[in-house]
């Protein structure tokens, strides 16, 4: 009797799994994981990064499933891990049992990064349009002259808008031109663990080499060193050491520096000592480009009015976009059915009514806040400032940068007001709330009735 391993369920999931895909579907998604443990209840799959647990956690996890109540009779529990991958290029005939010495130690690490960059992070494969097109001219000036043209670069914007393709896509045109020899490429989370892996085994030496050795340095989601100031301290040093060498450092966050609560301000003037550059959502003809690429790129082709419903409807981000098609094409290449418009909208109405309850406009925060304090709606753009009108404007303001994703200049626009203006609003209410009960009790009760509550 064949004895059951982690590799043994896999590939016998991956059987099944072969003949409901399609082929491009399978290749991408399914064939790239690797079987890593199975315990008693759970298989753990490895994969390269978090884009790709997520991606298959929301659109492939019940398929996944399924394979596996098809190949045997019990219930396994499905868990992902990140696949570990070594900065370091490890010479393999390097004894494993090697006796290490105190000058071994001490001794300056001479290994290069290995770039853990997605292949598919491409400047070839990023769509170009309005809402990106600052952000890309300057990561193509960074890529060809890192170091030279902006430094830091800072890119900001909402999930899933291609910030991490972008930084990746830099790294990539760098490592082709030859421009930089040590790329390094890390998550802030990754980043986290390892200098508390470093405190744990008494190797900060070893932490600040790896990182302080980069020709050049992308770091995503850096708004994870909020709060945390060890992290801080030494990124701090880190980041001085870099720039002072001449080396290129690119960063992305969710939000401007000046807006991460918890970020020591000497780190919030440098992050802001380069270029500082923001992703917003993509317009319909970016999107419908988007999507055609990714149709391409999949070989599969999906009629043009079915394509032009979910560019239509699926604005917030790329992710989801993508995630739209995949879903789409996975439903045709499943049931071997022509999908019409009435199939398409039934199969993404979770994702529809996503996008209806995250299309709040200014202006229907406005008019919410306004009923709420019962003043005028012309009070929001006047240039009154009594209490009874200036409370309620900073209020909307703050709302609109939390609950949309329009930026700081378009907020300001739509109030007749600068973006310094409502950067200023929104820090005054955030710190207000902190000791001032009616009004936080206030924030949440309109953005209750705008249908998207907040947790302050």
């Amino acid at each position: 009797m064949e004895t059951l391993t982690a590799s043994v369920l896999w590939s016998k999931a991956c059987a099944h799994l072969q003949c409901v895909l399609h082929e491009n579907i399978y290749s991408r998604w399914i064939g790239v994981i690797d079987a890593v443990e199975l315990t008693d209840d759970t298989l753990i799959l490895g994969v390269d990064n978090d884009y790709y647990q997520s991606w298959l956690e929301e659109h492939y996890l019940p398929l996944i499933q399924k394979a596996l109540r098809s190949v045997v009779d019990a219930e396994y529990k499905i868990g992902f891990t990140i696949k570990e991958k070594s900065f370091h290029q490890e010479s393999d005939d390097v004894p494993i049992k090697a006796r290490v010495t105190l000058q071994d130690r001490l001794a300056p690490k001479k290994a290069d990064f290995k770039p853990t960059l997605n292949p598919k992070f491409t400047m070839d494969s990023f769509i170009v349009g309005p809402s990106n097109n600052f952000s890309h001219a300057a990561a193509m000036a960074v890529a060809d002259a890192p170091a030279k043209a902006y430094n830091p670069l800072f890119i900001y914007g909402g999930t899933g808008l291609g910030k991490t393709h972008l930084m990746q896509a830099i790294g990539h045109t760098v490592l082709a031109n030859g421009n930089a020899r040590n790329i390094c490429y890390v998550t802030c989370e990754a980043l986290l663990n390892a200098y508390i892996d470093a405190l744990q085994k008494r190797s900060l030496p070893e932490f600040r080499n790896l990182y302080r050795k980069a020709d050049l340095l992308l770091i995503d989601d850096i708004h994870f060193l909020a709060g945390k100031d060890r992290i801080q301290e030494e990124f701090f040093h880190t980041f001085n050491a870099l720039f002072d060498a001449h080396k290129q450092i690119i960063m992305t966050s969710d939000r401007p520096a000046s807006e991460i609560s918890g970020l020591e301000q000497r780190l919030v003037s440098r992050f802001e000592w380069g270029l500082v550059t923001e992703l917003q959502e993509p317009d319909f003809e970016t999107r419908m480009a988007i999507l055609c690429s990714k149709q391409r790129q999949m070989n599969v082709e999906i009629p043009p009015p079915l394509m032009t419903f979910i560019a239509q409807n699926v604005r917030s981000n790329v992710r989801r976009l993508e995630g739209a098609l995949v879903r789409a094409v996975s439903y045709a290449s499943l049931t071997r059915q022509v999908l019409t418009l009435e199939a398409l909208q039934h199969l993404l109405r979770d994702t529809l009514e996503q996008e209806k309850q995250e299309d709040i406009s200014i202006s229907s925060i406005q008019r919410v806040v306004a009923a709420h304090y019962d003043i005028r709606l012309a009070d929001m753009s006047s240039t009154q400032r009594p209490r009874s009108i200036a409370v309620p404007r900073q209020v909307a303001m703050y709302l609109c940068r939390e609950l949309t994703t329009a930026s700081l200049p378009d907020i300001g626009t739509t109030f007749g007001k600068t973006h310094a203006t409502v950067l200023h609003a929104h820090r005054t209410v955030k710190n207000r709330m902190d000791v001032d009960s009616d009004l936080k009790h206030t924030v949440q009760d309109i953005s209750r009735k705008l249908g998207k509550p907040l947790m302050v």
